[in-house]
């Protein structure tokens, strides 16, 4: 690997959140956005430099249903520039003008936000997965903070501990980043993976015990009250042709 290489991979990664609010009925647009997602999104992502793309479903989570795709790109200019790539893609645009003008709505809404990893974990970390081992459970968890001098404060305790505790405990630290684009900011996003739902509440059980999370969160200046304004996450379950899962 070449040093130019190897800056582009140690450089914060940004990764776009993408949902696509969804209605049960008959337009089966949950049916129907993931044969696009699959067959022509993520293909053209990937031929246009973009990825790991992780995809989900809503398992525990309000406003659903939903499908939700996290796209990793080397920067802000990298996502424009696949973004307009995909946008002059004639394969891709006949795609899209099919999904659009087939009969029924493909989707409510959408929405996107964009998230800036953190310099100690630049990246999306991808689950280990042999092909044999079921699916993870993935919780995506946002910390809205007072201002950006609290959010500094509580990006930097999940830098000096608080994401080795979860390592250690056995949660699977997917990414970390902090919102450059999107709702209720300042905040920081980051994602964990579990063997199931019954393993995530032991985990989180032993966390709250945790002797070195005790410690750490009784330093002055960083207790929740001081750091946290709001806490709330959700609940996601990957698609077969996820690339987290």
């Amino acid at each position: 690997m070449s040093s130019s290489q190897a800056a582009e991979v140690s450089r914060p990664s940004v990764f776009e959140l993408r949902i696509a609010y969804l209605r049960n009925g008959a337009d089966q647009q949950r049916q129907r956005m993931a044969e696009f997602i699959e067959k022509h999104t993520m293909p053209a992502l990937q031929k246009y430099g973009a990825g790991p793309v992780g995809v989900f479903n809503n398992l525990i989570a309000p406003d659903g249903p939903y499908i939700m795709a996290i796209v990793q790109y080397p920067s802000l200019a990298a996502m424009e520039e696949t973004r307009s790539k995909m946008h002059e893609d004639a394969g891709y645009r006949k795609a899209t003008a099919k999904l659009l003008e087939s009969p029924g709505l493909p989707y409510v809404r959408l929405e996107n936000s964009v998230v800036r990893a953190a310099s100690w974990m630049p990246a999306i970390e991808v689950p280990k997965h042999d092909g044999k081992r079921a699916n993870l459970v993935f919780e995506l968890r946002t910390y809205e903070s007072n201002t950006t001098a609290t959010l500094e404060k509580k990006v930097k305790m999940f830098a000096d501990g608080e994401m080795a505790i979860f390592r250690r405990l056995g949660m699977v630290p997917v990414l970390f980043g902090t919102t450059v684009i999107g709702r209720r900011m300042p905040n920081l996003v980051y994602m964990l993976g579990y063997e199931n739902l019954a393993a995530r509440e032991k985990v989180w059980q032993a966390f709250g015990k945790d002797a070195e999370w005790a410690k750490l969160r009784e330093t002055p200046g960083l207790s929740d009250a001081e750091v946290v304004s709001n806490i709330s996450s959700v609940l996601l379950s990957p698609m077969g042709f996820s690339q987290v899962k």
